[in-house]
C-alpha cells in the first residue's frame, strides 16, 4: 500500500471542509454531490443511540437528510482534526473530529446543542475527484448550552 500523495491529502482535506461548509450553508444538493452516487451517510438517533443507526443512501436521500437542518437558524461545523490513511490507489479512510453547533430557541432562550462528532469515512477517487463512499457519524459527547445571542434569533 502506498502513502497518500500531498495532492490527495489536500483534496481530501478540501472534501471534509466543503462538507462542513455546505451543511452550514444549508446547501443539501452540493453536500450530497460530495458523495459517490451510491454514497451512504450513517447517522445516530439521539438520545436513544449515539452510534449510527439510520442510513441515507444515494444523493437524493442524502440531500433530504441534510434538509433536516433547515429549521435551525444557525449551525457551525468546526473541523477539529483529520487523520487520513490510504486503502489502495483509489481509496482511503479517514477519522474526522468535529464540534457541531446547532443553535435554536428552547423555552424562550437561545440554546446551542453541541455534538462532539467522530466521523469514520471511506473515500473513493472518482472521475470528478475524491468523494465520500460512506460517512459514519458517531456522537462522543452531547451538550446543551445557553448562549447570549445568535444570528437569526
Amino acid at each position: 500500500m502506498t502513502a497518500l500523495s500531498v495532492e490527495d491529502r489536500l483534496d481530501l482535506l478540501d472534501l471534509v471542509h466543503r462538507y462542513a461548509a455546505y451543511v452550514d450553508e444549508r446547501d443539501g444538493a452540493r453536500a450530497a454531490d460530495l458523495f459517490t452516487e451510491d454514497g451512504v451517510l450513517a447517522s445516530p438517533a439521539p438520545p436513544a443511540s449515539l452510534d449510527p443507526v439510520v442510513e441515507a443512501v444515494g444523493r437524493d436521500r442524502l440531500a433530504a437528510a441534510f434538509g433536516q437542518l433547515a429549521d435551525l437558524p444557525v449551525t457551525v461545523h468546526a473541523v477539529t482534526g483529520v487523520v487520513l490513511d490510504p486503502v489502495g490507489a483509489d481509496a482511503a479512510r479517514g477519522r474526522v473530529t468535529v464540534s457541531a453547533h446547532h443553535v435554536s430557541e428552547r423555552a424562550g432562550e437561545p440554546t446551542d446543542l453541541v455534538w462532539h462528532v467522530r466521523y469514520l469515512d471511506d473515500y473513493r477517487r472518482t472521475p470528478v475527484g475524491w468523494r465520500f463512499r460512506r460517512r459514519e457519524l458517531h456522537l462522543d459527547v452531547v451538550e446543551s448550552r445557553r448562549i447570549a445571542r445568535a444570528r437569526g434569533l
